[in-house]
């Protein structure tokens, strides 16, 4: 079973719902808005795919950050904590399979390769 990781309402999350859901892909999804993420979870995530895999650069929240707030990601400690405060700043979706990272962000080809029937 997939565990994917997001915000229900965001465009590339309901492009990944809708792949899988089409694919008849069985998943269970945690949405961090509404649950939160724990510390230890960005934690695992960034021994498995380092920072710049987890943090959305691209999105409205990151470019409202003050230059000195994105300057200040320096470790792992300081993406735990600006990632927790704001949830959105985490890349999306991520899906987890038996507690590995494979998959950050929405690619139909990699989303074929990985899961077609």
């Amino acid at each position: 079973m997939l565990t994917v990781f997001g915000i229900k309402n965001c465009n590339t999350m309901k492009k990944a719902f809708d792949w899988l859901n089409n694919h008849q892909v069985a998943y269970e999804f945690h949405d961090y808005k509404k649950s939160g993420i724990s510390e230890e979870k960005l934690r695992e995530w960034l021994k498995q795919k380092g920072r710049d895999n987890l943090i959305n650069r691209k999105g409205t929240t990151w470019r409202k950050l003050s230059a000195e707030t994105q300057a200040g990601i320096t470790d792992d400690a300081s993406a735990i904590a600006l990632m927790q405060a704001n949830t959105s700043l985490i890349k999306r979706p991520l899906i987890e399979e038996n507690g590995r990272l494979v998959m950050a962000g929405f690619d139909e080809q990699a989303y074929a390769e990985m899961w077609a029937n």
